[in-house]
């Protein structure tokens, strides 16, 4: 294949796209430009990843709380059920 005109140095044209899509690149963009974007979104992603980690950090921490609350849940009603067990006999339930 030829070489990209990015490469080169030159004006990349870019067809295709609706022209107010954000991400669309007038036919006019320089390769200067095609490069700023990109690390643009590379900053963007960046970021997201991070954030992403964050999430899974406190994902991690709600899980290990919920099941905490889960097993002393567990360990009330099985109280609860020893203590009304006598209660229930007699009351026929």
């Amino acid at each position: 294949g030829r070489v990209p005109a990015a490469a080169a140095g030159e004006e990349v044209p870019v067809e295709g796209g609706p022209p107010d899509h954000s991400y669309s690149l007038s036919s006019g963009t320089t390769s200067e430009e095609l490069l700023r974007k990109l690390n643009e979104q590379r900053d963007i992603i960046a970021l997201l990843e991070v954030k992403m980690k964050e999430m899974k950090g406190s994902i991690r921490r709600l899980r290990l709380a919920e099941a905490q609350l889960r097993e002393e849940i567990r360990e009330k009603d099985r109280l609860l059920h020893a203590a009304t067990a006598g209660t229930r006999k007699r009351h026929g339930l």
